[in-house]
């Protein structure tokens, strides 16, 4: 899936950022090549297949859900030999036993494990900046998986075989970034706090489904056997200041001074002293710097595409300093810049793998104009 606009086709990116993103669920049904493209995702045989391979699965990758509870692991799953020694898997005799009794499978983190779920897995996680995660869930007819929920990441449905019902709910939490928990007492307090049913959809194969977090849904198979796979975009919020900026913030004298006592001077010294840090916790957030140190941790978040290119191998360019100065590079590639321009002689593609939390392109153009400049030579191979 090359891009977010043909995800969301044929709704226009700029209506969907204006008046959807983060507000209101949507239904996009199949229209043409992209709803094709979008039922291409994930078909029975591909699907099939992935089971096929017992051994990349484990108890918590493939679950079995059945009337909204999770079925325990020694219901579809087996200890078996191998080269390592016994472990326990999921086993497909067990399973097929608890899908004729209508259990709904739950396929968890298969972004990696076909082209073109690693293609929109990778064109989320580039328009986001965020941790984007595929499951797929294989459910029946009339039997539900899950009761009414909310998701605490934004949501992307996409139908690929079958259909389902989906029901939206009145109410939404607001901005959620914990779950209350599971177990009996939990599911009854979702199933009266979602509120009257807002809306059904039907999906069909090609429909997508976009679902804000904190939206209560649920959904049903209603003919035969249904497949989607649910794309979960969850980029960073605000929590993370609290970790980024104590470790920032340790640096500055101020914040490892004592604190006085709150009874001193009917506590007017403690408050000047908490207003002071108060203010240098601005500033400092509102630091280049820090906006930079977000910036990495964003890329950090989204990874790099993990594709090979066997039997070809890359190619290593080598790299001294010349001991002149290089060109200021702004942002994040700036840091790897400075561990470049310390090496007596340094490997490119080496680089380009250690500092994984700058994109690749900046790297390669803070090269280019260092080697420009004459700050960087070119080092024969060994």
């Amino acid at each position: 899936m090359p891009s977010l606009a043909d995800l969301i086709h044929p709704v226009t990116l700029d209506r969907f950022r204006a008046e959807v993103e983060g507000r209101a669920p949507l239904h996009i049904p199949a229209e043409g090549e992209t709803g094709a493209a979008r039922r291409g995702l994930l078909d029975w045989a591909t699907f099939n297949d992935l089971l096929a391979q017992s051994s990349i699965w484990t108890h918590a990758s493939l679950q079995l859900v059945h009337s909204g509870r999770q079925l325990p692991a020694e219901t579809y799953c087996a200890e078996v030999q191998t080269m390592s020694g016994p472990v326990v898997r999921p086993s497909p005799a067990k399973m097929q036993v608890m899908m004729a009794m209508g259990a709904t499978v739950v396929a968890n983190d298969v972004g990696a494990l076909t082209p073109p779920l690693r293609s929109v897995c990778d064109t989320l996680r580039t328009t986001y900046a965020a941790s984007v995660a595929a499951n797929v869930y294989c459910s029946f007819k009339g039997v539900q998986g899950f009761g009414p929920h909310y998701d605490t990441h934004d949501v992307f449905a996409v139908q690929t075989e079958g259909e389902k019902l989906w029901r939206l709910y009145r109410n939404r939490e607001s901005d959620p970034v914990d779950y209350p928990g599971e177990g009996e007492e939990v599911r009854r307090y979702l199933a009266s706090a979602c509120g009257p049913v807002m809306r059904e959809v039907r999906m069909r194969p090609g429909d997508v489904l976009y679902i804000p977090r904190g939206w209560y849904h649920d959904a049903l198979a209603v003919e035969g056997a249904s497949l989607h796979v649910t794309l979960s975009v969850t980029p960073l919020y605000g929590r993370i200041l609290f970790r980024l900026l104590e470790s920032a913030a340790m640096q500055d004298p101020a914040f490892r001074a004592w604190l006085p006592p709150a009874t001193r001077d009917e506590g007017r010294p403690l408050a000047a002293q908490l207003a002071d840090l108060g203010q240098r916790l601005a500033a400092l957030a509102a630091s280049p710097a820090f906006v930079q140190e977000i910036a990495m941790t964003q890329q950090r978040l989204m990874g790099r595409s993990s594709d090979y290119c066997l039997p070809e191998r890359i190619s290593l360019t080598r790299y001294s300093p010349t001991g002149l100065m290089p060109p200021v590079v702004r942002g994040p590639a700036s840091v790897a810049m400075e561990w470049a321009m310390t090496q007596s002689v340094f490997v490119l593609e080496d680089m380009i793998a250690q500092f994984d939390f700058v994109p690749e392109a900046d790297l390669r153009a803070a090269i280019e104009a260092a080697v420009h400049a004459g700050a960087l030579k070119p080092v024969a191979g060994a």
